[in-house]
């Protein structure tokens, strides 16, 4: 038997929870019985160390970056994405994130694609149309692929999509990279020496709460005298957050250190996880700092009693 043809669609390619899926997902597959091809939405990331093309190419997998980055340009990336389709011809395409879902399928549509497979990551809790949008174009999907059972109800009573046709596949990780055989030392990121770092992994975004983490943060880095708040990621809240702080007169206790690749280091060093998101699906780096053995403070979203069990303490997600 040749080869089962799978298309993998997926937004953008800088280092992330869903795109790190995606790289594992393509490399993991039996090449005997399965050939992939990669196709993303966005423009090739400009910097390789926070971008997920090089392991694919490393491992021979064909990439695709279409350089979409502006609303006005969905109609060219449908067209050369249902081009491109329609030339590997595939018998299933598998999308990743909201974005690569919806254009997928319409571009899967019009390339007569047979089976068409979406991944729901999140229960997306802000930008309401992209429920709207799910339930609009539900019949252009045969399966969805929830990340936990929470993000899997969400999407059947919020989104309206049929139950019988979401299956639920938990997040992965790596775990023999966990703990790291040698912890960072967290001064390269500002944490003095002998202070304990709470440190923060993930994008600096509006969904993870961190406005509502430094907000509070006076109160308790006061209790704490030998804590430091450390944010490890990027992302379009930086400047913000960092303002914020320094209005509260805070900066010399928190400290952003950028997107890293030495995440397994940096946890191994690291005192406490926090994780303040308003909403999620299923964090992976809740999964690295389980498998560390790192203490983590949650708020109670999406897949994260899932992870962390019924007879853990929880507060509500912070709004």
């Amino acid at each position: 038997m040749p080869p089962i043809r799978i298309a993998l669609c997926i937004t953008d390619l800088d280092v992330g929870g869903a795109e790190r899926c995606l790289v594992e997902l393509a490399t993991r597959m039996d090449r005997k019985r399965f050939s992939a091809e990669v196709y993303c939405l966005g423009p090739r990331p400009a910097d390789n160390l926070s971008s997920c093309v090089p392991p694919l190419e490393k491992a021979g997998i064909p990439v695709h970056c279409l350089g979409g980055s502006r609303y006005w340009q969905t109609p060219s990336i449908i067209g050369q994405l249902t081009r491109l389709l329609a030339r590997q011809s595939p018998q299933v395409l598998q999308t990743f994130l909201f974005h690569a879902n919806l254009l997928g399928r319409i571009a899967a549509r019009r390339a007569g694609i047979p089976s068409v497979i979406s991944g729901i990551r999140v229960a997306e809790r802000q930008a309401r149309w992209h429920v709207w949008a799910d339930r609009l174009t539900r019949k252009m999907v045969d399966r969805h692929v929830c990340v936990s059972h929470s993000v899997a109800r969400f999407s059947v009573d919020r989104a309206k999509l049929a139950a019988d046709k979401i299956v639920v596949i938990p997040n992965g990780i790596a775990a023999e990279d966990f703990p790291a055989a040698q912890p960072a030392d967290l001064s390269l990121y500002g944490v003095p020496s002998g202070s304990r770092a709470i440190t923060f992994v993930g994008r600096l975004t509006p969904q993870k709460g961190l406005s509502w983490l430094i907000e509070t943060a006076p109160r308790w880095l006061d209790e704490l005298s030998d804590c430091d708040l450390l944010l490890v990621g990027k992302g379009p809240e930086r400047n913000r957050l960092e303002r914020l702080s320094a209005r509260l007169g805070i900066s010399d206790r928190i400290h952003f250190a950028g997107w890293q690749a030495a995440v397994p280091e940096i946890l191994a060093a690291s005192h406490l996880l926090v994780l303040p998101s308003r909403w999620e699906g299923m964090p992976n780096v809740l999964l690295q700092a389980m498998a560390t053995g790192l203490p983590v403070l949650a708020t109670d979203v999406e897949g994260v009693v899932e992870l962390l069990g019924n007879e853990a303490g929880f507060k509500k997600g912070s709004g």
